[in-house]
């Protein structure tokens, strides 16, 4: 199709009878008249440009063109082929202006489908979104660009509307081909750009040109700050994440707070209604009520559905589900809000769900099962009890009460089979570009295809590991002389492999001194704050190949500069900025000299280089293939201090430490426990070399702590799931926070955690621990991921 368009003078025929033809103009006998014999006239006679022959045009009957006809062949143009929806005015505009420029033959000739077809790629060009609306701008600019491109019916030039703008994925064989969902032309992106956008047509051309460059896979690794990252919001009209064009502010207006609860309570109400348990069957048989008798089929049959909590006025003694955010209400007792209004809680009769397998705090979303009971003394009306407007008056009492579902990262985006076979984009929300490196349905298939070729395994690197490993160590005190020497070993072991098997990235994570720096705690002030960085460098100093062939990044803690300086220890705001360049300079330093030795001694160039990142942060490999979230905080502890406690849990008067060993059989009827972790044999390993006689208890009372966090986190689908006055949040930057998609894998670097291993539902997650193992004299400990096989192993060395 785009081969006819390019070629006007074969289409642009005219159609008029021979006999209304204009008679051909006779030449000139001497078109070029001399004026001396010295001048003598062409040998063959120059054509006459003829501008009447050139102003005929087919003519077009316009015609009033219905929108109902044209939505099957619009149908099947921009949402089968392109997944594009219209709206109805966008569906009168296209109507209206195929009727106008294509008349009669706009379905005999396929006129129609040529101008559907370059209005839905110039949409796509444009980063319109899913949704073509009609009454925005965009629509109305593709459609002025298209009418003076238009010529008998057809597209016969076009000047946004070129071959190399349109949307075509891998169909040029020139390398011009632009990347449609991000905008950028790749002819001209320097080497940066082109791995910051990862445009399909650079990939081509890099291929070819600097084949040897690509053979190292950190070109591919993007380190990507929580204050540089996209700022999505969920826009629940049009079903689609919307980019926040506002300038954020460190200290915005008050009406931002409420935007952040708002943006976390519609992203999970979207995640809830796309589970199955929560769509209602279009088709019901009459004998649903008696499949429903069997305990065996009620799950399959049954399909769960809220309630706002506005709609429980007059409903007193009904059973409902309710989706809101645990708080505490002025007058000191629980409450749960949503959209539509708050109202008290009851939980003294609730059953978490599952049974002490999720820690449950104010500033949590949660399902709530229960039963509304108004207030005898005031009908239960807006404005009651609690004299706060909104309040609903009387109580909700819960029986069951359990976290949102997650959803899979392949589920979110539309992802369909292996990751070691095909994989294909279909529906979700493939097309969003949540970290700024490409969205997955643009660039997600070439990634794989390079990420394979790039980390594929050989028989010497499958007892090393080879290059694609990733090295987590946390709490890296550097006031602590035995850290210094843990450190040493760690990094000593990895310096012994060759330099090709080294591990492609060395994350260090805070805190990096032991108490809250500058804030008169016991590890000085800015002077000796950079003095152990500068023993940092020091060290780092005696591994050059370490340092040429590998990225260290660090994340900073909470007692870590400047921040510190005002918190004195307690919680800092999140995200956090990095470590500030004053301190760090001679660290950095080092990694320049150890370059510039390299491309000495082999007249070889290398980049290896040190990234301070913030608070938290991730880390993208091949554009959207490989996303690793990485957070220091000390959840669990918040978490212990801050938990609901139920009367029904056992144990109730010890501790709750001692709570995590007994874990009850989970319920197969309910729809939360559909979710299984998937523990890695390695942490096992690791841990139960102990010789103690309690050894299984502990490890299974670590591992039933291990999988309580990571269940809590990843179905809040958010990093912080506190109260504002627990744990602080910048507003403006609360979308860093999210976790949805859920990522490939995440490191939540706990020290009051055990250390672990686990994966839930498609998300590896792991907790370094501290490197110097608590409790344990002379012992290294660290997490070594492997990025290809998305597998994480504690590991542990003596010093």
């Amino acid at each position: 199709m785009i081969d006819k368009m390019s070629r006007p003078n074969q289409a642009e025929k005219p159609r008029a009878a021979p006999i209304f033809k204009p008679p051909p103009t006779p030449a000139p006998s001497n078109p070029i008249p001399s004026s001396s014999p010295a001048f003598g006239t062409p040998a063959f006679p120059i054509k006459s440009f003829n501008p009447a022959a050139a102003s005929v045009k087919a003519s077009i009957l316009p015609i009033l063109l219905p929108p109902a006809t044209l939505r099957p062949l619009a149908f099947r143009t921009f949402t089968k082929k392109h997944s594009l929806t219209l709206t109805s005015s966008a569906l009168q505009v296209l109507a209206t202006f195929i009727g106008r420029h294509c008349g009669t033959e706009w379905r005999e000739e396929g006129l129609a489908e040529r101008v559907l077809e370059e209005v839905a790629k110039s949409w796509k060009n444009r980063n319109g979104g899913v949704i073509v609306d009609g009454e925005g701008n965009d629509l109305k600019d593709i459609m002025k660009n298209l009418e003076g491109s238009m010529s008998g019916g057809r597209i016969v030039a076009s000047r946004e509307l070129s071959r190399q703008n349109s949307l075509v994925l891998g169909s040029s064989q020139n390398g011009e081909v632009s990347h449609t969902r991000l905008g950028i032309r790749s002819n001209i992106l320097g080497r940066e750009d082109s791995q910051s956008s990862l445009g399909m047509s650079t990939l081509e051309v890099e291929d070819e040109e600097d084949e040897g460059g690509l053979r190292d896979p950190r070109k591919w690794l993007k380190v990507i700050d929580a204050f540089e990252q996209p700022r999505l919001v969920y826009n629940v009209a049009k079903k689609h994440f919307d980019r926040d064009t506002t300038k954020p502010s460190f200290l915005p207006p008050a009406s931002h707070k409420t935007q952040v609860f708002r943006n976390r309570y519609n992203l999970i109400h979207q995640r809830l209604l796309r589970n199955e348990s929560f769509q209602t069957p279009t088709f019901e048989t009459q004998s649903l009520s008696l499949k429903r008798s069997s305990s065996s089929l009620a799950t399959a049959q049954q399909s769960y559905k809220l309630t706002p909590i506005a709609n429980l006025l007059g409903r007193n003694g009904s059973s409902h589900m309710v989706l809101g955010l645990l708080t505490i209400s002025p007058t000191g007792t629980l409450a749960i809000n949503d959209l539509t209004g708050s109202i008290a809680l009851d939980l003294s009769h609730a059953n978490p769900i599952p049974e002490d397998g999720a820690w449950f705090a104010p500033g949590m979303i949660v399902l709530v099962d229960g039963t509304y009971e108004e207030d005898d003394n005031n009908g239960g009306g807006l404005g009651g009890s609690g004299g706060v407007g909104g309040t609903i008056g009387g109580k909700f009492i819960g029986f069951f009460i359990g976290g949102p579902p997650c959803e899979r990262r392949k589920v979110t985006l539309g992802l369909t089979g292996s990751d070691d076979g095909g994989v294909s984009a279909g529906g979700g929300f493939g097309w969003v570009d949540f970290l700024g490196v490409g969205s997955e349905r643009a660039v997600g298939s070439k990634m794989r295809k390079l990420e394979q070729r790039l980390l594929r395994h050989g028989s010497r690197e499958e007892d090393l590991g080879g290059r694609g490993r990733m090295v987590i160590i946390s709490e890296v005190n550097l006031d602590q002389p035995r850290t210094l020497q843990a450190l040493k070993k760690v990094l000593g072991l990895y310096a012994a492999e060759p330099e090709e098997d080294t591990p492609m990235t060395f994350v260090l994570m805070g805190n990096f001194v032991q108490h809250a720096i500058m804030a008169r705690g016991g590890s000085g002030g800015s002077i000796e704050y950079k003095e152990y960085f500068d023993s940092l460098a020091s060290a780092l100093s005696e591994y050059p190949t370490l340092l040429q062939s590998a990225t260290f990044v660090f994340v900073p803690g909470d007692n870590d500069g400047w921040t510190s300086s005002f918190s004195a220890g307690t919680a800092t705001p999140l995200p956090r900025k990095g470590v500030p360049e004053i301190f760090t300079s001679r660290i950095k330093r080092a990694f320049a000299t150890a370059n510039a030795e390299a491309e000495k001694e082999r007249g070889k160039k290398t980049e290896g280089e040190a990234i301070w990142t913030s608070n938290p942060s991730r880390l993208s490999l091949f554009g959207p293939t490989h996303e690793i979230v990485l957070l220091r905080d000390s959840t669990s502890g918040r978490l212990r201090r801050t938990g609901i406690k139920f009367s029904s849990s056992k144990s109730s008067e010890e501790d709750e430490d001692v709570d995590m060993a007994s874990t009850p059989a989970p319920n197969p009827d309910e729809v939360q426990e559909s979710a299984e972790m998937d523990v890695d044999t390695e942490v096992q390993a690791a841990e139960s070399h102990e010789a103690e006689p309690t050894t299984d208890e502990t490890l299974s009372s670590d591992l039933h702590a291990a999988r309580k966090l990571v269940k809590t986190i990843l179905d809040q689908g958010y990093l912080s799931p506190f109260g504002m006055a627990i744990r602080p949040v910048l507003w403006d930057y609360a979308s860093s926070l999210q976790v949805y998609p859920l990522p490939t894998a995440m490191v939540l670097a706990d020290t009051e955690a055990p250390a672990f291993c686990v994966t839930y539902e498609g998300c590896h997650v792991m907790n370094p621990g501290s490197i110097v193992a608590p409790g344990r004299r002379g012992v290294a400990k660290w997490v070594e991921y492997d990025i290809r096989n998305k597998v994480g192993k504690v590991r542990e060395a003596l010093f």
